[in-house]
């Protein structure tokens, strides 16, 4: 079917009429903007085939806000090489007139010609609707109805298969429910109506679950166990590490020097602390060298004032010649401590030396009793071992041919189930008293009998019936089970076993073997990794070094038990602070000497001021002496001086040195000290604690119970797969039993997958799109994807719904029925590359079908290889004439 000419006049927008003529029988690309009518030009079309002309739904079609229009739609199109004339008119002075060449058609008549012309029908009464569309409602897409092709195909169904039946034509249907019953009823046996094991299968099934998971744990409880050996490797290996680096002595080692760096500060500041007194002094000479020089102007005056002042002198050196004893006595006590304090930490370094001593020699005994026993335990592995090894020798079988054992042995069942199958079966049932004779045995009553060979049936009175077992199928059955028969008994000859059970066995014990050598050799690298001699030599050396222990124990000179003796912390803490309070009480004492000498001096110099002044008074030389004193100024002044310079400079040594972080670096070395020594001993415990978990968990056997629960495990999963392969056997039989039965449907659906493949291909390569029985989309597949079609995303059920009603056109055309496609803005939601490979595919389709393709983005289609054609200058055309 290919359209020719389209003209609308009073149709919607249409008032004037536009025509639409001169459309190529292949792709029609019509574009304009939206509401330039493209949407009307499709509901015109829709309207000429599917609207009754009659129909008073119709009014939907008329100019808005003209009551009297009478919507006019004429068609012209050519279909098997005759030219077809439709003009329809709607509402007022409506009609419906067709002409197919010659003849002529009118109303209902003319409608009917079209609907069964092209594969659609019209409703009892009322508007078309899409149930009633038919083929065309497949091939006609509307704007935005592109992804939806599911009900567009349940619509069209009827006359796709019609098409399908024309093409590969009605096939009778097949027998064969009663093997379908008989195999259903095997696979009762086994399996439930959902494929679930039952009866010995499930039973079966339940105990190699229970034995899997047994075995799971017992794997579990290897890999902690040796999880814990690997820790217990790391571990001793850090212990040794950490014994033999000994960071904790690095550590005290640190805190001694920063404790000397801190000393050496001390000094300083004590130095600092006597230059500042000494300044002091001078400042007080000079201050009374300069009051002395000032009260030469006024002698006179201050006679008076010298000696009430040396009087006051006088007393204050009594008063501190008086408190100098006490000071002498808290010296003496302070330096008694000091010396009590500088013992106690020489106990306690002695202690200290002992205690590790005593350590060391503990962990030489603990490694000296470990090498012992390893070196016990690799013989007793060595031993088993070598059992191991005979063991294997004994057990050696050929995996290849057992595996090729089992393999001949799986086709001779199924090869005598399959001979069940096709055998002829014999059944009877006889009233009571009476009997027959098959092959010369006597039956009666009730039964049946499988007939592999030709028998005989004798009935008493009355003759002889042969049955004679036929089908090539059979004869080759039976020379297949002989050959399987004779191969199973030469491999299990030559395996030396007597059946597939004995040779898994064997392997079982092979495997076993191998595993305990592997285990057993594992063991013995693990206690002797450079062989049993090294441990001996390792334990000699362990030996040694005991002894040495031993003799530095008791080098050490005795200790008084009864004596309390603190830790080195404590008594470093304690000479610390006896330190301190030694150098508070000489510093005080040497105040109290500067300050006793200072007095002195005070009491010498107002004395001698006072004498002087008096003498003075008397004294021709007065001149002379005050020049003295101007020098003596001078002189002091200069030692002030130089006695400041001196203690800035100390005081930038003080602050230079830090004395806070060196307090901070002490505190620091004795934590580290002490953590070290705490991860010492916690590293000890837990190896401690790790030997003797694994000792306990030794001697529970987990290998030995892991092998034991193995071989059940195995033997439970051969008896399953036996039941297995059975119920499989059973299940697949039964499919392809009922595959059979979907033959035909195959058949039908055979012609649309290849049209189907082929524009799919072209989209995706590697893709493949099924439809179901009621020739539906529905499983997509790409590669390792798979899903149905509903489940793509809107761009891609968009172009799967194209490529699909291009498929079915091909297959309409391929049974001779006509085919018109119309696409209204479809495809706006691809993207570039899926919309350049679904250009190729509908210029593919358009040298078999013709295409009116209507779009508001003439510019996506601008490679299409057609003249796009614009609706607006055909408005414009039509209004001009």
């Amino acid at each position: 079917m290919k359209l020719q000419r389209l003209r609308v006049e009073q149709f919607r927008q249409f008032r004037q009429g536009l025509e639409l003529d001169s459309l190529q029988p292949g792709i029609n690309l019509i574009h304009g903007p939206n509401e330039s009518g493209k949407s009307t030009l499709v509901r015109a079309i829709r309207a000429a085939f599917f609207e009754r002309y009659r129909s008073k739904s119709a009014e939907d079609l008329a100019p808005w806000g003209d009551s009297s229009a009478a919507p006019t739609v004429e068609l012209v199109f050519v279909h098997n090489q005759q030219h077809w004339q439709l003009d329809k008119r709607f509402l007022k002075r409506h009609r419906c007139d067709l002409q197919v060449g010659d003849t002529t058609f009118s109303g209902e008549e003319a409608e009917e010609k079209l609907a069964e012309l092209l594969g659609y029908q019209f409703p009892k009464k009322g508007a078309s609707k899409e149930e009633h569309w038919g083929i065309p409602g497949l091939l006609w897409v509307e704007q935005g109805s592109g992804q939806d092709i599911e009900k567009a195909v349940q619509h069209a169904g009827g006359h796709l298969k019609s098409a399908l039946n024309n093409l590969v034509g009605e096939v009778a249907s097949s027998g064969g429910d009663e093997v379908i019953q008989a195999v259903e009823q095997q696979r009762k046996e086994l399996l439930t109506a959902t494929g679930r094991p039952r009866g010995d299968y499930q039973t079966l099934a339940n105990t190699r679950e229970e034995l899997q998971q047994q075995v799971a744990d017992l794997q579990t409880r290897i890999e902690q166990y040796r999880a814990q050996v690997d820790r217990l490797g790391s571990l001793t290996t850090e212990h040794e590490q950490a014994e033999l680096d000994r960071p904790w002595e690095e550590a005290r080692r640190g805190m001694q020097r920063a404790e000397e760096k801190y000393r050496e500060v001390e000094a300083l500041q004590e130095q600092q602390s006597r230059g500042r007194s000494s300044l002091e002094q001078l400042q007080q000479n000079l201050a009374l060298l300069q009051q002395s020089q000032a009260h030469w102007h006024s002698q006179n005056e201050q006679l008076d004032v010298r000696h009430r002042n040396y009087q006051q002198a006088r007393s204050e050196l009594e008063h501190k010649e008086r408190t100098s004893p006490e000071r002498l006595k808290a010296v003496e006590t302070a330096r008694h401590q000091y010396e009590s304090a500088s013992k106690a930490v020489q106990t306690a370094h002695l202690r200290e030396k002992r205690e590790r001593l005593q350590k060391e020699h503990a962990r030489l005994e603990t490694e000296l009793a470990t090498l012992t026993q390893n070196q016990k335990k690799a013989v007793e592995t060595q031993t088993h071992l070598e059992s191991a090894r005979k063991v294997k020798s004994n057990n050696l079988i050929d995996i290849n041919a057992l595996r090729q054992l089992r393999q001949n042995q799986r086709e001779l069942d199924d090869a005598r189930i399959r001979l069940q199958t096709v055998a002829t079966r014999v059944s009877w049932s006889l009233e009571s008293g009476k009997s027959l004779s098959l092959d010369g045995d006597r039956i009666e009553g009730q039964g049946e009998k499988l007939l592999l060979e030709s028998g005989t049936l004798t009935v008493p009175g009355l003759g002889s019936i042969g049955i004679q077992p036929g089908g090539d199928d059979l004869a080759s059955l039976r020379r297949t089970l002989e050959r399987l028969e004779q191969s199973v008994a030469q491999q299990l000859t030559d395996l030396a076993v007597e059946s597939v059970e004995a040779g898994e066995q064997k392997l079982a014990r092979l495997q076993n073997a191998e595993a305990q050598i592997q285990r057993f050799d594992e063991l013995l690298k693990s206690l002797a990794p450079n062989g049993v001699g090294q441990l001996e030599s390792l334990k000699t050396e362990a030996e040694s070094e005991l002894l040495a222990r031993n003799s530095e124990l008791e080098a050490l000179p005795a200790m008084d038990s009864d004596t309390e003796i603190p830790s080195l912390s404590l008594a470093e803490a304690a000479l610390k602070q006896a330190e301190a309070r030694l150098a508070e009480a000489e510093s005080r004492q040497h105040q109290q000497e500067t300050e006793l000498l200072q007095a002195r001096h005070a009491c010498n110099t107002a004395h001698s001021e006072w004498q002087r002044m008096q003498d003075e008074l008397k004294n021709p030389e007065r001149q002379q002496q005050m020049e003295e004193l101007a020098r003596e100024i001078a002189s002091v002044s200069k030692q002030q001086a130089e006695l400041e310079t001196n203690l800035k400079e100390r005081e930038a040594r003080i602050s230079q040195a830090r004395p806070e972080l060196l307090k901070q670096d002490i505190e620091r070395y004795r934590a580290t000290a002490e953590h070290q020594e705490n991860a010492r001993q916690k590293r000890a415990l837990e190896l401690s604690e790790i030997r003797a978990r694994l000792q306990a968990w030794g001697a529970e056997g987990l290998e030995e119970q892991y092998n034991e629960k193995s071989t059940e495990l195995e033997h439970a999963n051969r008896r399953y797969l036996e039941l297995d392969r059975r119920a499989k056997a059973l299940d697949l039989l039964l499919n392809l039993l009922k595959e059979k039965r979907q033959a035909l449907t195959r058949r039908l659906q055979a012609p649309l997958q290849k049209h189907l493949d082929h524009y799919l291909t072209v989209l995706f390569p590697d893709a493949s799109l099924e439809v179901d029985e009621n020739l539906i989309p529905g499983k997509f597949s790409r590669g390792t994807e798979l899903g149905q079609m509903a489940e793509l995303s809107f761009g891609a059920r968009e172009q799967m719904g194209l490529i699909s009603r291009l498929a079915y056109a091909d297959l309409l055309q391929e049974a001779g029925r006509p085919t018109l496609i119309i696409l209204d803005d479809t495809l706006v939601h691809s993207d570039a590359d899926r919309l350049d490979g679904m250009k190729r595919i509908l210029f593919d389709a358009a040298k078999r079908h013709q295409i009116l393709l209507f779009t508001c983005h003439p510019e996506k289609w601008r490679d299409l290889g057609v003249e796009p054609r614009d609706l607006e200058a055909l408005k414009l055309e039509s209004h001009t004439a």
